[in-house]
């Protein structure tokens, strides 16, 4: 079931022939080995700034004699924001530049003029029901059970799987956030790191977790936010609308790594959480849709997990359950208050697939799933 191309290879290959193309995401999800197989044999144009030797070339504008240059992790390099803009415009068409980096790179820019219209942006998500091209129920709980990151899912061992979450744990730690971040309290930022799969699913505190920790308010909030930029949380915002009681603060946070929640229900929504991040990030990049995922809870106590926005419009809402279960009191609201907008009821172990009376759409969420990205 390996896949040989990732989704992003051929939209990356296009944007080449214009712009710098910004590939990031999460660390092991496979930027390093989707770059390398788009150099093809003009394998000397991969620099990496964590190599020594390919550091002093890259700072010494040692550059290969190729046509296509691939700069992974130099986001790292204090000045590589000026760095590339020289190169570029030195160039310009004549030379292929994909950059891929672990962390955000469209924040960490510092320094010197703007790159702004001289890259396209790129994320490349861990593998996906769709990427793959799972159809069965099989599958699909192999995939829940060893996560999307290559190495591990390819590893079809769920031993081998728990492993490589500790140790890319520690590797985020130690490598990423020490690199591009000024942390003096490493031992509690991976502790909250280590608490955090806990809160899955449900709307975050920060309160209880600078509770836990004693530390203070702003300090969570920042260690929250180095944890979005480098690729290891994200978090969805409520959804509201008029006419609605909907709780406006809370956001609820999910892991690039679902194999980190242990309960499977919230792992379940944590993956589905993934899917559909996915699949928003590839229409805001590819497509320049206006997309973007939330969720929905009310003052009482009505909720849905998952609201997927188009241009600022509520276009479907997803309930997430484990089993085959009765639709669920939240999206039989929405639907009465959102009646042109796409429903769904997905469940991880389920069998039924149906169309209620409401026109909500009852299934596996393999099938939903499949037909994202």
């Amino acid at each position: 079931m390996e896949t040989a191309t990732r989704y992003l290879a051929a939209q990356t290959k296009e944007d080449l022939k214009k712009k710098m193309v910004f590939l990031c995401g999460p660390r092991q999800v496979g930027k390093t080995t989707m770059a390398k197989s788009l150099l093809s044999r003009q394998s000397k144009g991969y620099l990496n700034w964590d190599i020594p030797h390919d550091r002093e070339k890259i700072l010494k504008r040692e550059l290969p004699a190729v046509d296509f240059w691939v700069f992974d992790e130099i986001h790292k390099y204090k000045g590589w924001r000026n760095y590339l803009k020289g190169i570029y415009d030195q160039f310009e068409r004549k030379k292929k530049i994909l950059v891929t980096g672990s962390a955000q790179l469209d924040y960490y820019r510092r320094g010197g003029d703007s790159l702004q219209g001289r890259y396209h942006f790129l994320r490349l998500h861990p593998l996906s029901v769709a990427e793959l091209g799972i159809a069965s129920q099989k599958d699909f709980m192999e995939l829940l059970t060893l996560g999307g990151f290559p190495e591990p899912f390819f590893s079809s061992s769920a031993v081998e799987s728990k492993r490589w979450s500790m140790e890319y744990r520690s590797r985020l730690i130690a490598e990423d956030i020490v690199s591009l971040e000024n942390i003096s309290d490493l031992g509690n930022l991976e502790l909250l790191l280590i608490n955090l799969p806990r809160y899955v699913s449900s709307p975050l505190s920060l309160n209880s977790l600078r509770e836990d920790l004693q530390v203070a308010h702003k300090t969570v909030s920042k260690w929250l936010q180095i944890f979005e930029r480098l690729y290891a949380i994200f978090r969805l915002s409520p959804f509201g609308a008029k006419g609605l009681r909907a709780i406006k603060k809370g956001q609820k946070h999910y892991h690039f790594d679902w194999t980190l929640v242990k309960d499977d229900g919230p792992r379940f929504e944590n993956m589905v959480a993934l899917h559909l991040l996915k699949w928003a990030h590839y229409m805001q990049d590819t497509r320049g849709r206006e997309v973007e995922v939330k969720y929905f809870r009310d003052i009482d106590g009505r909720e849905v997990d998952f609201v997927v926005e188009e241009e600022g419009r509520p276009a479907t809402f997803i309930e997430c359950k484990w089993s085959d279960a009765e639709i669920s009191n939240g999206l039989r609201y929405m639907k009465n208050k959102f009646p042109d907008a796409d429903f769904y009821q997905i469940s991880a172990a389920g069998q039924k697939d149906y169309l209620s009376a409401e026109n909500i759409r009852v299934c596996p969420a393999v099938l939903y799933l499949k037909g994202l990205v």
